[in-house]
């Protein structure tokens, strides 16, 4: 799997910030210190990422995204106490959206900390060649 290695990292810090505080707390609370703990762990990261959203080649607006890391993976956080479909639904569309291979949706809400990989399956060269037919 691509990027195993790193999603594993960014999991752990996860479990990690969830061991420490538990559930119960609001979404901005886990995202500060999932920040810190990622810092203490080395792993690179850009918070609340302002990324553009585009439309076959034309900008639709901008999207921020908790987390970016490493300039690979897209983390969105939740503090929710059980994940619906939606909301990995919305999580798929972002790796789509940004032209990632791949995700994390993760959520401290729950007694146990919830996560999934989340995959672009739509390949990389295939989304660039639509998006060049779009534009031309």
């Amino acid at each position: 799997m691509k990027h195993e290695d790193l999603t594993r990292r960014i999991i752990g810090a996860a479990m990690e910030v969830h061991r420490y505080l538990g559930n119960g707390f609001q979404e901005v609370v886990y995202q500060r210190a999932l920040s810190i703990e990622l810092n203490l762990q080395g792993i690179a990261h850009e918070r609340e990422k302002e990324m553009s959203l585009q439309y076959k080649g034309h900008d639709i607006g901008t999207r921020r995204v908790d987390f970016f890391v490493d300039e690979k993976i897209m983390v969105e956080i939740k503090a929710l106490i059980n994940l619906e479909d939606v909301h990995l639904a919305q999580a798929m569309n972002y790796v789509e959206a940004y032209n990632m291979d791949i995700g994390l949706l993760i959520n401290f809400g729950a007694k146990s900390l919830q996560f999934k990989r989340v995959h672009n399956n739509t390949p990389k060269q295939s989304r660039n060649q639509a998006n060049q037919q779009n534009q031309g």
